[in-house]
């Protein structure tokens, strides 16, 4: 039984599981949007929602926290200097998860986007293609 145990083991050791978050919090962090199983967006959703809170308020201890968490230095200043002031005034809720139609083609695995709100990233794109097509 697995009364009282939090989080999900998504089939991995907890070793194999710590990696996977940092590579996926970085990875979330670098493009403001990442394709994943829907299992693990939800599984690293509140490490996620953690992080970008402790990047509202640039303190030492708050960066030594999310150095921490990330060990990747360009994340940890992308997350202080740009993600965090742009949650300032957001209470929580700074990510999504949106399950895509599409499955896996190796093994058939649900699909999703998990992305960051706010995405300054899918703007710029959005606004190249508006132009590419005027």
């Amino acid at each position: 039984m697995r009364h009282r145990k939090a989080g999900k083991k998504i089939g991995r050791n907890s070793e194999h599981r710590l990696a996977t978050q940092r590579n996926m919090l970085a990875a979330l962090f670098r493009h403001e949007r990442i394709v994943t199983t829907v299992e693990k967006a939800k599984a690293f959703k509140p490490a996620a929602e953690k992080l970008l809170s402790l990047g509202r308020e640039k303190t030492l201890h708050n960066v030594r926290r999310a150095q921490a968490k990330l060990q990747d230095k360009d994340m940890v200043k992308k997350l202080f200097d740009e993600l965090g002031p742009r949650y300032k005034d957001r209470p929580g809720g700074y990510t999504r998860i949106l399950k895509l139609p599409e499955r896996r083609l190796g093994d058939g695995g649900s699909k999703c986007l998990f992305e960051l709100v706010d995405n300054r990233v899918l703007e710029a794109q959005l606004a190249e293609q508006e132009e590419a097509g005027d």
